[in-house]
């Protein structure tokens, strides 16, 4: 349903932001947006919601064309939402008074049957009548996802839509949403530096370097054969070492300890990681990073089996 063909866009003439992204959407697709700070997730966005003019390429949504403002008085596509970093909430009146902003008031039991519902979905049916100036900032970005969502778009884009909420908050409110996604068939586009919300909800990952687009395929593919280290690098510390003559990339839960393994190395620090231990080594002259269920002493020798 939404085809990014060929886009190129600079905030300047010397300098790409974008540089000849292309890429399809299906309706209802979930569509998870990564890579290191400064890549051009949120101006990926922004143009996709029509709030730039592209230098080069076309963006489609079925048979709308995508323009921005030198096309539009008012920028943005009538059938997406765009939940950006700053919220854009009203202040000074309630929770549930900026969801039905966008609600008609012609149909006033319709719109509060809706916005309780939304209320439920982003966990703050007992903030409804609190005013928003004084909510945290965590609680207005929930805010701000269940107003854009208020009209059910087509196409929901959001940028770092968790960022600023408390992680025992952040994972129930990530499942509820993205199941009320897909019962209501919103395709959504999601920028995060948040590997979760990539590996557990996003039916494709597009990873983004140097402006340019490096990887688009199922996370799973990606996460179980990464390119290279800076993609591997988004879901976990990753060990790039020699093995046997060998570049490889490693996971830290693919070394193991083991008892029969001619591969020894010495223990140079642990990290308490609540589950297990991270556990650092000298392994022939290399540092590695390993997984293990227990503390082990600075200094110790292990044996290793290292999985590729």
């Amino acid at each position: 349903m939404l085809k990014v063909q060929n886009i190129s866009f600079g905030y300047t003439k010397n300098k790409m932001v974008l540089d000849n992204f292309n890429f399809n959407i299906k309706e209802g697709e979930h569509l998870c947006v990564m890579g290191e700070s400064g890549c051009g997730k949120s101006t990926l966005l922004k143009a996709i919601y029509g709030l730039l003019d592209i230098n080069k390429g076309t963006i489609f949504w079925k048979d709308h064309q995508v323009l921005g403002p030198e096309f539009h008085l008012v920028p943005g596509m009538d059938f997406f939402k765009y939940v950006a970093q700053d919220f854009d909430l009203m202040p000074y009146i309630s929770v549930s008074e900026n969801i039905k902003k966008f609600l008609s008031r012609f149909y006033p039991e319709e719109s509060e049957k809706r916005t309780q519902e939304l209320l439920e979905v982003i966990e703050m049916t007992a903030f409804a009548n609190t005013k928003v100036k004084n909510l945290s900032g965590g609680q207005k970005q929930r805010v701000a996802i269940a107003r854009a969502l208020a009209k059910e778009p087509e196409l929901l884009l959001l940028d770092e839509p968790f960022g600023q909420i408390d992680n025992f908050k952040k994972n129930s409110l990530r499942r509820k949403l993205f199941a009320y996604l897909k019962e209501k068939n919103i395709a959504c586009i999601v920028a995060t530096h948040d590997k979760n919300d990539a590996l557990s909800f996003a039916d494709t990952l597009l990873i983004i370097r140097n402006h340019k687009i490096v990887v688009h395929n199922a996370p799973k593919e990606i996460y179980n054969n990464p390119k290279s280290k800076y993609v591997a690098a988004l879901f976990d510390d990753v060990n790039e070492i020699v093995v046997n003559g060998k570049h490889v990339l490693l996971y830290p839960h693919q070394i193991k300890i083991i008892e029969n393994s001619n591969s020894i190395a010495i223990v140079k620090n642990a990290y308490f990681k609540g589950s297990f231990w991270l556990i650092e080594a000298d392994f022939e002259n290399q540092i590695v990073f390993l997984n293990h269920k227990d503390f082990i002493e600075t200094n110790t020798k292990i044996k290793l089996s290292l999985e590729f």
